[in-house]
């Protein structure tokens, strides 16, 4: 079944008792039994819903895995896979990610005992060295955000392999309409429901794909133990959006194409990262393991200041000012102080994310439109 094909009919079947075409939102906390301790598929709606059920099996389609688990954000399922591990072990993450997961990884599990090493992964060098005995887990971001560097995905999981670890990609940026990590041989693939699956604005949630028995099971235990599920209208949104992934996806990177080629000539811009122009260093290596080159966009000023950015992101008219990505809406974000405003200053810019670099997430509406947007904001 080809990827556009599967957006509508992977792990979907009408429903058994009306025979709905699209899968219903169950909106119930329990389910009637026939004995105790009698497995008839459900029982409590925090351990599974028939909603949730059909978006997981869905997601698992989308990545080619065998098993898809969904939690009630994005964050809830890095939370979920960083839970499996214990104290004294040791995770080498990207030092160019969502501030969200560092926030996660310093400030909740280092005070337990996880340790983690954050190197530039676009140099197979450094993931090496930064490896050791107690090495469980590498987490790769790629592209990252909001630098927009690509990562050899089978090239870390070489390395991995030989160490015995586990690799967890988070697939948001890419959407598997892109990339598809376990293709690649990965052992997990996370999402952001919020963003591309979603795509509208109107939901939070995230999703493991796993084709790991283990790795299934230890993540099931805890949606059971911890609650960290999404609601049945929430599982019932992203169903809903996925049905236009390919579409959706297909026409924002083919307007970031064009707004990236406008940006790259303006003389008020110092440096537009994109994997899909020749000069990015990595441009190679995205185009042999993702699909095209994606819809998020950023870009530095010649005037590397807090004050330019916000001048220029406070005059936009199509472009929103808003934190997350990938909806319909084209939006406009400042990462120095919004989605990475939990990083230290420092460290942020020891990355390369500096103060004058914004973040573009490219939607639908017509390209002509979104550059004349930047244009008059550029040329004041």
């Amino acid at each position: 079944m080809k990827f556009n094909t599967k957006t509508i009919h992977a792990g979907q079947e009408p429903e058994r008792t009306t025979g709905a075409v699209m899968p219903p939102i169950f909106q119930t906390s329990t389910y009637a039994q026939e004995a105790p301790n009698v497995n008839q598929g459900y029982d409590y709606a925090r351990v599974g819903n028939p909603t949730r059920t059909a978006l997981e099996k869905m997601i698992a389609g989308l990545e080619n895995a065998d098993h898809g688990i969904c939690f009630s954000s994005g964050v809830a399922a890095i939370d979920a896979i960083i839970r499996m591990f214990r104290p004294g072990d040791h995770v080498v993450a990207s030092n160019d990610l969502y501030g969200g997961t560092y926030r996660l990884f310093t400030k909740m599990f280092e005070p337990f005992g996880i340790t983690f090493s954050f190197v530039d992964m676009t140099n197979l060098d450094n993931v090496q060295d930064a490896i050791s005995k107690k090495t469980k887990l590498i987490w790769i971001e790629t592209p990252t955000n909001p630098l927009l560097r690509v990562v050899d995905i089978a090239g870390v999981i070489e390395i991995a392999k030989k160490c015995g670890a586990l690799t967890a990609v988070d697939n948001t940026f890419a959407s598997p309409y892109l990339q598809q990590p376990l293709d690649l041989g990965a052992d997990i693939a996370m999402h952001s429901t919020t963003k591309y699956l979603g795509g509208h604005s109107d939901t939070i949630g995230g999703a493991v794909a796993t084709s790991s028995p283990e790795v299934e099971e230890n993540l099931r235990f805890q949606i059971k133990t911890t609650g960290a599920v999404p609601g049945p209208m929430d599982c019932y949104l992203v169903l809903r959006g996925i049905k236009t992934l390919s579409v959706r996806m297909q026409r924002s990177v083919e307007n970031a194409v064009q707004i990236v080629d406008f940006l790259k000539d303006s003389p008020q811009v110092e440096v537009v990262h994109y994997p899909g122009l020749p000069s990015h260093p990595q441009h190679n290596i995205a185009k042999k393991q993702m699909r095209d080159f994606g819809a998020m966009v950023s870009f530095s000023l010649k005037d590397d200041s807090i004050e330019a950015a916000n001048n220029l992101m406070s005059r936009t008219k199509v472009f929103t000012l808003a934190e997350s990505l990938g909806g319909i809406e084209s939006l406009i974000s400042h990462p120095a102080t919004m989605t990475h405003g939990s990083i230290p200053k420092n460290v942020r810019e020891k990355a390369g994310l500096f103060d004058s670099l914004i973040r573009l997430s490219v939607g639908i509406e017509d390209a002509d439109d979104l550059i004349d947007d930047l244009k008059q904001t550029l040329n004041r």
